[in-house]
């Protein structure tokens, strides 16, 4: 812990490529912490670096710039207090030279007493009621000390656990939770913080209350500021994927749940590291005001009150590294890994054994050595379940040439063939049952030895780049060798290979080491092609998933062996490969780790901001380590709050696709798309930073979130499959994913806001002309109105210039923008026919945007359908995306209409009118991934008629969706390029209605 043994008040750590040194040594410690310290950390000049690699931190690369500090905590004039002794000073002198960096920590906590798992105390505490001084930082100058006060009692609040990252990593910190006092007055009394069941949710300005677990309390600081947002350089030899990141967010780790929790390691000559951590990140929430006794039409306060609040949710992290870096990632465990309650560790794979010495006494934890394939299986039975697009085919002659496959709704049963050093097929029938079936001695290793025998290259991935730049048919004899002209009376292709390595034994001349590579790579594809086929024939499968050492995504290995599968099952079978078959083993242990946690009973989604994708470019290495090179590759996965499932309205799950244009197909429409999204970047920042008009540096990180999308846009364009199938909706996505990193979770609250408020101004008024209308006419009003509503869109740039320059431009504005019947598609008078038989039992409509569009255009009509007799289940996505409605801004706005309709008011009352959530939070729909509680619903209710509205539901996706039920399909084209590609105009209108075939 925090400065070496009891009572001696010293800094341990490990430089860069140097063993352990003493660092700054401060005043006397004490196992208690003080009563109270300043409020600030500050390290000074050249030490400030050195300082920072013992305690496992990272500073800004700026930080020797007096000029400029790192975002955190300012210690007002007086607060910093100097060094308590100069004996480890940088010179002796008991003085550091001047330029600073801000190391930042909540307002009102306590100054860190003790590091967590790296002895990175940087302060003191005095011992057994004497004085201590608080050596927070150092100055030019002569030395003060300040008395601390007597120490806690062990009746006190117990410390907390607080987490700084920086660039990814995270440095935790013990600190005590009494906040300064006052001039001339006493200590406050201690705050903690209760967490409630699932994710801890608090104003930012609230006041923490208490939680308790088994062995302490938890105390907190009464708030905690904004994480550090400037770029950090990594300090210390920790794998690029380890520190490389933006920084995110505060975590606060629950007492004895510290991160990484359960971590796990695989591999052999890769290392895949997983675990599990909290994090916190900030949520934008709406609570209703209380309208009692006032007119709705007179009241000029916004419709409800908009608060931002912080989040803890839990994430997964997955890291692939060489293993140089090996003993840099066990220190990072080890500085991390704090009061855990398990002693174990799981590892699989060959680090298992290889390893299990060094991770033992690094760690002092126990390493619980996982089967091999068990953690296989989990691996892919989790990806395969939780990740979209998973899978793919690999097609050398297509472009691309990676095909993905839709998540099946049932994945088994499968064949799993790993090809490590020899070849494992396992074929797996359950999440619990799998059997190994058979192997082969032949695989990469074999490659990999005989290769090297053949070229002297001892190197793997060396030997696949030979193999690339190789001919197979000079080393190869082939069947035309044999048999001239008379192959096509045998039936065979002249190209087919008879003999591997035929022609080295009867010609004179030496052959290139490519040729041989290639020649050896299609006898060992061809050796495990067939051996797959017939495994898959034997036991009537049809899928077969290849991962292992042998693949790793290297294209020459893929097209090797989805020719001989293709070949020998005649197409029957489909060899298919996964774009995270390197992290199977490590999630798999990880899994096994975590049992008791159960991390299978909920869903999770790829997180693309902090994800490099398939086939990424390695990063540049570590300053410590530049000359030594190799690739990191990340992956993280967020828990989704609620578990997803097919919509039980699917026609049939296992072929439906969301998304209505793969852009990975269409090379235009992905060029357009690419530069669309790259164009309304200065827009999206705009609105960003306007969002949070009372932040200092909102505009530092909308221009960090700038940069990391623009990123991942030029990253997509040369390589469009790194995240799967490249879609609108992914652009759109990751685009949310890149605000919410940054902490822009809501940029167009205040918006939603207003609108809302102004459209329930005018809803009486659009209720009463309704009424007046006759029947025929009000059901096109009614389509009409669905349609003007969805005008109101942000995210198309054709409605935001119109909105941004006209404040005036309204509902009936929008009728006049739409175009005029015939509409682009018109399924009209099929529906009005439709709506003069008997009603729907009960309709699912899917809302589309805030404001006009969710009050005016979807209210009125859903009113009309409750009317008929038919109940309706309006869907709200459950997070923010654009200016889209959420499921608890509905729930007011709801309120806010029923005290005005009585229709509205009856059909809450009596349940025949619900609001649910989605479980997204996209502009877009996938009907795949929907919140289980909602899909129940629909079933228990018996919905028979589904609507969905917008573009980015009903055009974007959906638009080929086949339900067993009725469906409407409504948006208005808000982009020309679209528009005059569906051979339409700005504004033309889709209006589709479906039967399903009977």
């Amino acid at each position: 812990m925090g400065g070496g043994p009891a009572g001696r008040g010293r800094w341990q750590g490990r430089r860069a490529g140097r063993g352990p040194r003493r660092a700054q040594r401060f005043g006397p410690c004490s196992p208690r912490p003080p009563a109270h310290c300043p409020s600030g950390l500050v390290v000074r000049g050249p030490s400030a670096r050195r300082l920072a690699v013992a305690a496992r931190l990272q500073l800004p690369e700026d930080a020797a710039r007096p000029e400029r500090s790192m975002p955190g905590i300012v210690v007002p004039p007086g607060e910093a207090r100097r060094s308590s002794d100069s004996r480890g000073s940088s010179a002796g002198s008991g003085r550091i030279p001047a330029a600073e960096g801000w190391l930042p920590r909540p307002a009102g906590a306590l100054a860190p007493v003790s590091g967590v798992g790296t002895r990175t105390g940087g302060s003191c505490s005095s011992g057994r009621g004497k004085p201590g001084w608080a050596a927070l930082s150092a100055a030019q100058g002569p030395e003060r000390r300040r008395p601390l006060g007597p120490a806690r009692s062990p009746a006190s609040a117990g410390p907390a656990l607080g987490r700084w990252r920086f660039g990814g990593v995270s440095t935790a910190w013990t600190w005590t939770s009494r906040p300064p006092p006052a001039s001339g007055q006493a200590p406050g009394p201690p705050v903690a913080y209760r967490e409630p069941p699932r994710a801890r949710t608090r104003p930012a300005s609230a006041p923490p209350a208490t939680r308790r677990r088994a062995g302490g309390c938890l105390a907190l600081p009464p708030s905690l500021p904004a994480c550090p947002s400037r770029p950090t350089a990594p300090l210390m030899p920790v794998p690029r994927a380890l520190t490389a990141q933006q920084p995110r967010c505060w975590t606060v780790l629950p007492h004895g749940r510290p991160a990484p929790q359960h971590p796990a390691f695989t591999g052999g000559s890769l290392t895949k590291l997983a675990y599990y951590s909290t994090v916190q990140h900030k949520v934008a929430k709406v609570r209703s005001f209380d309208h009692s006794g006032k007119d709705a039409e007179q009241d000029h306060e916004p419709p409800y009150e908009i608060s931002v609040q912080e989040e803890v949710t839990a994430r997964l992290h997955f890291v692939k590294f060489e293993n140089t870096y090996i003993e840099a990632c066990l220190d990072f465990i080890k500085d991390h890994l704090v009061n855990t309650e398990t002693k174990v560790i799981q590892a699989t794979g060959g680090g298992a054994y290889k390893f299990k010495d060094l991770i033992e006494e690094k760690l002092r934890l126990k390493v619980d050595k996982e089967d091999v394939m068990t953690c296989l299986i989990k691996g892919c039975n989790f990806v395969l379940k939780n990740i979209p697009h998973e899978a793919f085919v690999y097609q050398k002659d297509s472009d691309p040439e990676f095909r993905f496959q839709t998540n099946h709704p049932n994945i088994f049963p499968y064949l799993l063939v790993n090809i490590g050093s020899g070849v494992s097929i396992v074929k797996v029938e359950t999440e619990d049952r799998f059997e190994w079936i058979g192997g082969s001695s032949i695989g990469g290793g074999t490659f990999w030895g005989l290769g090297a025998l053949l070229t002297k290259t001892k190197k793997f991935d060396e030997l696949l780049h030979l193999a690339s730049k190789g001919h197979h048919t000079n080393v190869d004899m082939l069947v035309q060798d044999i048999y001239g002209g008379a192959h096509e009376t045998l039936g065979l292709s002249g190209n087919l290979i008879a003999s591997s390595f035929g022609k080295s034994a009867t010609a004179d001349r030496e052959f290139s080491k490519e040729d041989m590579a290639k020649s050896l790579l299609h006898m060992i594809s061809n050796d495990i092609g067939q051996l797959a086929c017939l495994y898959a024939r034997l036991h009537c499968l049809d899928r077969v998933y290849f991962g292992g050492f042998f693949i790793r995504g290297h294209p020459v290995t893929m097209r090797t062996i989805t020719y001989s599968i293709n070949f020998f099952s005649k197409g029957e079978v489909q060899a298919l490969f996964l774009r995270h078959e390197g992290y199977l083993g490590a999630i798999g242990a990880f899994l096994k780790g975590a049992e008791q946690d159960n991390p299978n009973q909920y869903s999770w989604g790829e997180n693309y901001a902090g994800s490099s994708g398939l086939r990424s470019s390695p990063p540049e290495p570590c300053p410590s380590q530049r000359t030594r090179g190799g690739a990191f590759d990340l992956l993280e996965m967020d828990r989704l709050e609620r578990p997803l499932v097919n919509l039980p309205l699917l026609l049939d799950p296992s072929s439906y696709v969301p998304d209505t244009v793969d852009l990975t197909d269409d090379a235009l429409a992905r060029k357009y798309w690419l530069s669309c999204f790259e164009e309304a970047l200065d827009g999206v920042v705009k609105r960003a930073v306007a969002s949070q008009p009372g932040s200092v540096d909102a505009a530092e990180r909308a221009e960090k979130f700038r940069q990391k999308y623009w990123n991942k846009l030029q990253t997509l364009r040369h390589q469009p499959f790194a995240y799967g199938t490249l879609t609108v909706r992914s652009l759109l996505d990751t685009r949310e994913h890149c605000l919410n990193e940054f902490s822009f979770p809501d940029p167009y609250s205040k918006v939603k806001q207003r609108e809302n408020g102004v459209a329930l101004k005018c809803f009486q008024r659009v209720i009463r002309s309704l009424d007046a209308l006759g029947w025929e006419e009000r059901q096109l009003a009614l389509v009409k109105g669905l349609l003007a509503g969805n005008v109101f869109d942000w995210g198309a740039k054709a409605v935001s210039d119109v909105l941004e320059s006209d404040p005036q431009f309204g509902f009936e504005e929008a009728k006049r923008k739409l175009q005029e019947r015939p509409w682009l598609v018109d399924s009209y008078s099929k529906w009005l026919q439709r709506l003069k038989g008997p009603p729907h039992k009960c309709a699912l409509i899917f809302a589309d945007n805030s404001g006009v569009d969710v009050i005016l255009g979807v209210f009125p009509f859903v009113r009309e359908l409750l009317s008929r007799g038919t109940e309706v289940i309006l869907a709200c996505n459950s997070g923010p995306a654009l200016n889209d409605v959420t499921y608890s801004e509905s729930l007011i706005v709801a309120e806010r209409i029923a005290a005005m309709d009585p229709v509205i008011h009856s059909a809450l009352r009596e349940e025949r009118l619900l609001l649910m959530q989605t479980g997204s939070s996209s502009p877009c729909l996938d009907l795949s991934r929907l919140d289980k509680g909602l899909a129940m619903l629909v079933r228990e209710r018996g919905a028979d008629l589904v609507v969905i509205e917008g573009m980015g539901r009903a055009v974007h996706t959906n638009y080929y969706a086949s339900l067993r039920c009725e469906s409407l399909k409504l948006a208005v084209i808000k982009n020309s390029w679209l528009a005059e590609r569906l051979g339409g105009r700005l504004f033309s209108v889709i209006f589709k209605y479906e039967v399903p075939a009977e």
